[in-house]
């Protein structure tokens, strides 16, 4: 296994998702990454990774022989033409369509797009417009 710089003050450290079709998911994953930049990291017969998230199979050491149950995760992008990119090579790839690239409500500039993976996980990409203000005072309500 490979060494990696460690963040600290990170709210979520890494994530891992049981998934039941371990091919399908790679093969959406795969599709995902390659458009948002991230490159897979390793991979085995029951896994995969890729930065801070993990993928395997129920019947990998780390599952403990349970799938997960559904999650929403969102992907950072540079643009808006890369969550165009993503939504397009996610629905290529097997994913279900959970709403288009657009501007959303939660905040000015927030443009996504979601799509549901062969697990029924959202998978989002969302750029969050041009940085005119720090992380810390972006306030979103759910």
């Amino acid at each position: 296994m490979e060494t990696h710089e460690i963040y600290r003050g990170r709210l979520i450290d890494h994530l891992h998702l049981v998934v039941r079709d371990l091919t399908a998911s790679r093969r959406f994953y795969e599709a995902v990454f390659g458009v948002l930049g991230i490159p897979l990291g390793g991979s085995g017969d029951d896994h995969f990774w890729a930065d801070e998230l993990f993928v395997s199979t129920p019947e990998s050491d780390a599952a403990q022989g349970q799938l997960t149950g559904r999650h929403h995760l969102a992907f950072q992008a540079r643009d808006r033409a890369m969550v165009e990119a993503f939504h397009q090579a996610a629905l290529a790839a097997g994913g279900v369509d959970n709403g288009a690239p657009g501007e959303r409500p939660y905040h000015p500039g927030y443009y996504g797009a979601f799509v549901l993976d062969p697990d029924g996980n959202n998978i989002e990409a969302v750029y969050h417009g041009p940085a005119t203000f720090s992380a810390h005072e972006i306030r979103v309500t759910f």
